[in-house]
């Protein structure tokens, strides 16, 4: 980020569609005081607040401002790294599928950066989970290499530029979606604490459309089933013990436990 103004800057704007920052599940941006990448927890984390959209900006942005440590003079610049997580923005395509059948997402998004100021070059990169890829939008200075697809760079990029991108890919991953949690914590008078927590657990990908032959799935479960859950894993404290699960209709799965100095690790199967 440099100053090309005159006056002293001593913020900057993150902005986002609103139909990606209602999706937004966290937010950081980070100063980058050493040369090249820096690691994300290398640099000092700056404070920012959600501010009411300027005027002269475009409707549907929701705005962010960075607090920078110190003024940004007449040419001075520094390097900023923000980290935006969203959850819920990849669309199953189609939305329900056989058991038999891949599980396909769609991921939109714009090939330039959505900022408020003027951008001098700007590259996209699109690492997808792998390399079969159904389609994808065949921009101006676009290039696959196996899973990995980069858009740009990109030059005098003007400010609000929007360039959409459209890419239909393989992800047989499960999404674990919680619809619901609730958290029981029982402290007795000799200092155990017993934590129960009640999972409402869904898969957020594709649906499944047809019946589902458990059968079929034991038999070749990478083909009968390629994005059906096969594992569930929690990570406990160290200290974790008397450990128990159950279903609703009882329980229907078996597990591993094991533990360390750091960490207990249950894996229900």
């Amino acid at each position: 980020v440099e100053n090309a103004g005159s006056d002293i800057v001593s913020e900057i704007l993150l902005s986002f569609p609103e139909n990606h920052a209602i999706h937004l599940a966290y937010l950081s941006a980070t100063l980058n005081e050493g040369r090249g990448k820096a690691k994300p927890s290398s640099g000092v984390s700056l404070p920012y607040d959600e501010v009411v959209s300027p005027k002269d900006f475009p409707n549907s942005l929701k705005v962010y401002s960075v607090t920078l440590p110190k003024g940004l003079g007449k040419g001075d610049s520094l390097t900023l790294d923000v980290l935006a997580v969203f959850t819920h923005i990849l669309q199953p395509f189609p939305e329900k599928i056989t058991q038999a059948d891949i599980q396909l997402l769609l991921f939109q998004e714009s090939a330039h950066y959505l900022t408020p100021y003027p951008v001098k070059v700007q590259s996209l990169t699109v690492k997808l989970p792998d390399a079969r890829i159904e389609s994808y939008s065949k921009l101006e200075n676009t290039k696959l290499q196996g899973s990995e697809l980069k858009y740009g760079p990109y030059q005098n990029i003007p400010p609000f530029a929007y360039l959409p991108m459209v890419i239909h890919f393989e992800n047989n991953q499960p999404f674990a979606v919680a619809k619901e949690l609730v958290r029981e914590i029982e402290i007795s008078h000799w200092g155990n604490v017993q934590i129960t927590e009640h999972y409402n657990l869904v898969h957020g990908g594709a649906e499944s459309k047809g019946e589902f032959s458990r059968l079929d799935y034991q038999a070749r479960p990478y083909v009968r089933g390629a994005s059906a859950f096969r594992r569930l894993v929690a990570k406990l404290p160290p200290r974790a013990h008397s450990v128990y699960y159950r279903d609703e209709i009882g329980n229907i799965s078996t597990s591993n436990l094991w533990g360390d100095s750091k960490k207990v690790d249950i894996v229900i199967f």
